[in-house]
């Protein structure tokens, strides 16, 4: 019988996980099987690294559906050519579309998420098209969906250059959108994703996965690198500050949080405009009072979880923020 003070080694294979202590106790199961979706709009010049990423893996997915969601500019003839290289990698072609908008990612998502209804997978994922990880990034995941049993939601923190998230002050139930993994039944319990025109789709997702139990969460073991970057001039950067705010509000963000968010964001580039223009977005919504695209019941939920993530800060020594 294994002694409770057994230290606790665990070692993962691409067929299992087995956790052993020390020899007097070895058991082992089976590493969750899943599968990927990944929506390409026009990713000609990162998705490959992406590609080249998943081929490395040291745990395959039992398929893998990339969605030209109305590539025009060499995406699909590059997906080809490995599609035809590798059975488990499927590509479809979503029509063009004129209108841009976030709810457009959810479409093409479902359109190859359609094409997985039928096979024997534990785990699914979004993944993104212009992110690299390392050979063992997926089996470290879909990994702790075996040793967490209410694990809903996982993935990492992205990394951009040098900037990532201090997690110090993010909290690490937040999954970023950029690679999330789910549990079948958490993704079937929530509906999958909502197709909102305004954004917020992956917080919509981890945050409604909270609401029905599952634990959700950020395991800052492993990175994966993102490599579009964002727009650094400074017009674009106000904009942002200022639209960041407004959508704060329609995610249903309380007000005392997004007050302290504004101060904090004064403390990085752009400083004092940056973290002003947060605010007055916020405020704007609030005061022109657009209609919110998610529930009464998901706003009271994210206050409440904002409210004791700010009781838990006050009661820590002072020097940290909040930032998300």
């Amino acid at each position: 019988m294994r002694s409770p003070h057994v230290e606790r080694v665990t070692v993962m294979t691409n067929a299992k996980i087995t956790v052993c202590g020390k020899g007097e106790y070895c058991a082992a199961w089976r590493l969750p099987t899943y599968v990927l979706v990944t929506p390409a709009r026009n990713e000609v010049g990162t998705i490959e690294l992406t590609i080249r990423s998943m081929i490395a893996q040291t745990a395959k997915p039992l398929r893998w559906v990339i969605v030209s969601d109305g590539s025009t500019d060499g995406t699909d003839e590059l997906v080809a050519r490995y599609v035809a290289q590798h059975a488990w990698i499927r590509l479809v072609r979503s029509p063009e579309r004129t209108e841009r908008h976030f709810a457009g990612k959810v479409q093409a998502f479902n359109s190859g998420f359609a094409l997985l209804k039928d096979l024997p997978y534990d785990v699914v994922g979004n993944l993104d098209a212009d992110i690299s990880f390392a050979e063992d990034y997926m089996a470290f995941l879909v990994g702790k969906f075996a040793e967490r049993p209410r694990l809903g939601v996982a993935g990492t923190p992205f990394r951009e250059g040098d900037a990532q998230y201090d997690y110090r002050f993010t909290s690490l139930e937040h999954v970023s959108g950029a690679c999330q993994l789910f549990r079948r039944a958490c993704f079937a319990e929530i509906g999958g994703y909502r197709p909102l025109k305004v954004g917020g789709i992956d917080l919509v997702a981890v945050t409604t996965a909270r609401m029905h139990g599952w634990e959700t969460r950020t395991f800052t073991e492993k990175v994966c690198l993102h490599h579009r970057k964002m727009g650094t001039g400074q017009h674009r950067t106000l904009m942002v500050a200022y639209k960041g705010g407004y959508h704060d509000y329609l995610m249903g963000v309380h007000p005392l949080w997004q007050f302290l968010r504004s101060v904090y964001q004064t403390t990085r580039p752009p400083y004092l405009i940056g973290g002003a223009l947060l605010l007055i977005g916020y405020c704007w919504a609030m005061v022109t009072g657009p209609e919110k695209p998610v529930t009464p019941e998901f706003v009271a939920f994210r206050r409440r979880e904002q409210v004791a993530r700010l009781l838990q800060r006050f009661r820590r020594p002072l020097g940290g923020g909040v930032s998300a």
